[in-house]
């Protein structure tokens, strides 16, 4: 992507640490979906208009699944370099490690990853031999991911005046164009002696996608959140991290499909301060990311149309180095 100088200029202004805020990052509860559809709806559009991020509990995903899936990535991180290389990321698949250079620090995040987008991942899933149960494992967690996704989403859809299975059709996983991927991530341990300035485990970044459902582990924090209207005076709030809790966000496909009524805000993990815990952090992403084909254009035609496959590249090739 061709950044213009407003951007770039925006981007590198998030780089800076800047200071603590209490700003509240709700909890919805999704109880009782079915019949309380309205209420949570209006929750869901207050938080997200508000600081695009939130958390759902009562979400249906259970925490042994959960638990399951963070032991499959555990697992695989733990495995040689030279066994991950030979799953190599390939645009949105596979292994990479410290190659995702955000534009607002100009240095490598300190963490690896290994992404699945299902349409994409001939040859790049581990062998049993390597490690017994991991596909299925990852495959069964990747559908309830979707399913809770689109489950959010329907309700934005109705928000937005589009009909309730509106981004369910633009997310088919059964689509040769299926593009949401779901990011397992290991954050690296820190040394007790290591310099930390200028490093970030993810520096200040929008995320590329409709909807990111985050799962973290009590304990393991670090994300943070700067709401759009706080850009100025960098004031950043901590998103603490739960088991039961999904953090999500808005990101930048679903801001331009809203004409920009749905914030996707910068958010970041900071390295860890004095006193905090510096062994590896994990956790796991769900990114739903609509069809190649799909065509993203909002209500009110603020940007031109562009689908989803041209979006998406522009985004990545901002953010991973080449």
């Amino acid at each position: 992507m061709t950044y213009d100088m407003t951007e770039l200029q925006r981007e590198r202004r998030m780089g800076a640490i800047g200071t603590e805020s209490t700003r509240e990052v709700r909890r919805i509860s999704l109880a009782d979906l079915s019949t309380r559809r309205a209420e949570i709806a209006d929750e869901l559009w207050s938080a997200a208009t508000d600081i695009g991020f939130f958390q759902v509990v009562d979400h249906g995903i259970d925490l042994t699944e959960v638990r399951r899936a963070f032991a499959m990535a555990e697992a695989f991180f733990a495995l040689p370099a030279e066994v991950k290389a030979r799953y190599p990321k390939r645009f949105n698949s596979g292994w990479e490690s410290m190659t995702q250079v955000r534009p607002s620090v100009g240095t490598p995040d300190q963490k690896e990853s290994y992404q699945v987008t299902l349409s994409n991942m001939d040859g790049l899933w581990p062998s049993d031999d390597e490690l017994v149960g991991f596909t299925d494992t990852i495959k069964a967690f990747e559908a309830k991911c979707w399913r809770l996704a689109m489950d959010l989403l329907s309700l934005f859809a109705e928000k937005m005046g589009f009909h309730r299975d509106f981004f369910a059709a633009a997310h088919d996983p059964t689509s040769a164009t299926y593009q949401s991927t779901l990011r397992l991530l290991h954050y690296f341990a820190v040394p007790q002696d290591a310099e930390l300035t200028g490093m970030w485990r993810a520096g200040a970044h929008t995320d590329f996608d409709c909807l990111t459902l985050l799962f973290q582990r009590n304990g393991q924090g670090g994300l943070q959140v700067c709401p759009g209207k706080e850009m100025d005076s960098q004031e950043w709030t901590s998103v603490e991290p739960s088991d039961d809790a999904i953090t999500c966000n808005i990101g930048d496909m679903l801001m331009r499909w809203s004409d920009d009524v749905l914030p996707s805000n910068f958010h970041r993990v900071r390295s860890p301060g004095a006193g905090d815990d510096r062994g590896a952090r994990y956790s796991i992403a769900f990114f739903a990311q609509a069809n190649s084909e799909v065509v993203i254009e909002g209500p009110n035609g603020k940007y031109p149309p562009i689908n989803a496959k041209d979006y998406l590249h522009q985004r990545i090739s901002a953010n991973f180095a080449k």
